[in-house]
């Protein structure tokens, strides 16, 4: 396990600080996964994996002044660069692995996770820890910018059926962690999976 984080910490820290010049039209994309949460003023939300903490902005406008707001990234760097972005008003920023999170079991309305499967060492563990820590009926959003053909494109590959997020795959995956799938959109400009906290 520590092999795998150090290998995900290595990855992410030599290109948090340009991460978020990479990627400069995503602003309007992550507003929009975050409104399907469907949050409320005085929700308590997880941004698991925040990266440079893109989401958070958009989170805290979701939950009001009241609402708690949560990064958790396993990155150092990748903190530093969402404090850097001033994105640290927005939430409160935990350096933490998103399989063994430092929060109580049900404490979360909803749960934002942008292109975090994909970095899981054990999916299906991850996403158990996930559903732990969000109350029943409380929401999961899965999301990436861009769908799995343009990504496996951008990367020079080709879309695979054994791909973790195909629906066939994540489906069960989901159901086996706690969690009912709500939606499955995989499309050029958005792949967005919502699911909902088995009671």
């Amino acid at each position: 396990m520590a092999d795998d984080h150090a290998h995900v910490q290595d990855f992410f820290s030599v290109r948090a600080a340009g991460w978020d010049s990479r990627f400069p039209d995503d602003g309007p994309a992550y507003a929009a996964a975050v409104d399907t949460l469907g949050l409320r003023p005085g929700d308590a939300v997880l941004d698991a994996g925040c990266g440079t903490g893109r989401a958070l902005p958009h989170l805290r406008d979701a939950v009001g002044p009241g609402g708690k707001v949560l990064g958790a990234d396993l990155t150092p760097a990748m903190l530093d660069a969402a404090v850097r972005a001033g994105r640290a008003a927005s939430g409160d920023l935990l350096v933490a692995d998103a399989a063994r999170l430092p929060v109580r079991g049900g404490a979360l309305d909803a749960v934002f996770a942008a292109g975090l499967i994909s970095h899981l060492t054990h999916p299906g563990e991850g996403l158990r820890e996930l559903a732990r820590v969000v109350r029943p009926g409380g929401r999961l959003a899965l999301f990436h910018p861009i769908g799995r053909a343009a990504l496996a494109a951008r990367h020079g590959r080709s879309i695979s059926d054994a791909d973790l997020r195909a629906e066939p795959h994540l489906g069960p995956l989901l159901a086996h962690a706690g969690w009912v799938l709500d939606s499955y959109t995989d499309e050029d400009d958005r792949f967005l999976v919502l699911a909902v906290r088995a009671h």
